[in-house]
């Protein structure tokens, strides 16, 4: 049988030495600490005092035996709050019960369940809270800075609406489990595609989109919300290799005499083309990033979506698309648009070239890192210069120059009638 340690929370007041007022603390007996054999006796100021207490003077605190003068116990009304005269020291001995309550719930509590048991108790509480608002906290905190990717922060966004067309705004805890999870995958795989753009969502976008559900669930065990891991059970949706767009050195060298309606743009596209920078890392790209040197320049920058801090050698040809030089704290780009607004320059550009394939800009990224590895540049360097975290992520590049030198390797084919021809006539004889 487990025993009750019965302890009583109880608020106290102790007399300041030098002005006429009374500190508030509460007195909790018995606690029962580690390594301690006798029970103890724990204090707890609470940073507060009264000066117009009601004193009881039928009931005697203590007598001082040399002087004889007696003090005496406060007055407490029916709930044993301690009276006082003035209104600000009721609120103040109102505040300090409630405290009182509250630590005396909590020894209360500790005396009827086990460790297990309060555990237990906390996660039926924390499971009937609203998904959706752990999601949008979680990438308030993740993804809140200004630092942080736009894209990413769009991912979430769209990941916390498809959660809600799918089970509601409502959405508790206590719903998600294995079964939940297999079931929004399966409705992340059929999804239409949200805005303007149609048709269901792609192989690809499903699975990030899982993946930041799946984190999400991860943290959610950190933070105490399940009792075991589910995102370790939870199978994720396969990423798909999809074909990565780019651009030939003729097709390069033909937008790069091909006029455009914004210089900005059309530098910055050859720029990244030359140097492998995303947009946002263009975009953000000041003077002071640049260092020049004597046969040697270099971009030594912090790549916006990895975080890490990059150390970018590049040729004079990009460094002239740059422009004139101006204050280190200048944008180098200054006026380049945010992405969502240089698709339908960039495709008219792109028309006027008389190139036929569907380019975006991060087009011009995947046609640095194809070029160079068709060029001879080592899988390894090109990861490097591209800031990939994993080489693996480069190697999609790779398999698309292995299909160029497939399809180069049939290129050149010798005429094989003639010599057909020729070793029937010297059958024949």
């Amino acid at each position: 049988m487990k025993q009750i340690t019965k302890t009583q929370v109880t608020v106290r007041l102790r007399k300041a030495e030098d002005r006429n007022e009374w500190y508030l603390y509460l007195e909790i007996f018995p606690v029962f600490i580690a390594g301690k054999e006798e029970p103890q006796r724990v204090r707890e100021y609470l940073n507060r005092s009264v000066k117009t207490i009601e004193w009881d003077k039928k009931r005697v605190a203590r007598t001082n035996l040399k002087t004889g003068v007696k003090s005496f116990k406060p007055k407490r009304d029916d709930n044993g709050v301690i009276i006082c005269r003035g209104e600000r020291d009721c609120e103040t001995m109102l505040y300090a019960d409630g405290i009182r309550k509250l630590r005396q719930k909590e020894y209360d509590n500790a005396d009827l369940y086990n460790e297990s048991d309060t555990l237990k108790a906390q996660l039926q509480e924390k499971q009937k809270e609203k998904f959706t608002n752990y999601c949008k906290l979680l990438l308030k905190k993740r993804h809140g800075s200004a630092n942080s990717s736009d894209s990413i922060r769009t991912n979430w966004k769209c990941l916390i609406e498809f959660i809600v067309e799918f089970a509601g705004d409502d959405l508790r805890f206590s719903k998600i489990d294995l079964s939940f999870a297999d079931d929004f995958k399966m409705y992340l795989l059929s999804a239409p595609y949200r805005g303007k753009k149609k048709g269901t969502l792609s192989n690809n976008t499903a699975a990030t989109y899982f993946s930041i559900f799946k984190a999400i669930v991860s943290q959610a065990f950190i933070d105490g919300y399940f009792m075991t891991d589910l995102s370790a059970k939870i199978k994720g949706i396969g990423d798909q290799e999809s074909f990565r767009e780019h651009l030939s050195i003729d097709e390069l060298n033909l937008l790069f005499n091909t006029p455009c309606d914004n210089d900005e743009l059309r530098r910055a596209s050859l720029f990244s083309a030359l140097t492998g920078l995303r947009h946002c890392d263009i975009k953000r790209l000041r003077w002071k990033e640049l260092d020049v040197q004597t046969n040697r320049i270099k971009i030594q920058f912090r790549q916006k979506k990895t975080k890490g801090v990059e150390y970018t050698p590049i040729s004079e040809q990009a460094i002239q698309l740059c422009g004139v030089p101006r204050l280190p704290e200048q944008l180098v780009f200054e006026n380049l648009q945010d992405s969502s607004w240089i698709s339908r320059p960039l495709e008219k550009w792109i028309q006027a070239a008389g190139i036929t394939k569907h380019i975006t800009f991060h087009c011009f990224r995947h046609t640095f890192a194809t070029l160079q590895l068709s060029l001879g540049t080592d899988i390894y360097t090109v990861s490097k210069m591209l800031g990939h975290t994993k080489v693996t992520t480069t190697q999609i590049y790779a398999k698309v120059v292995d299909e160029l030198k497939d399809k180069a390797a049939g290129a050149i084919k010798l005429n094989t009638t003639v010599q057909k021809k020729t070793q029937e006539f010297l059958q024949s004889n």
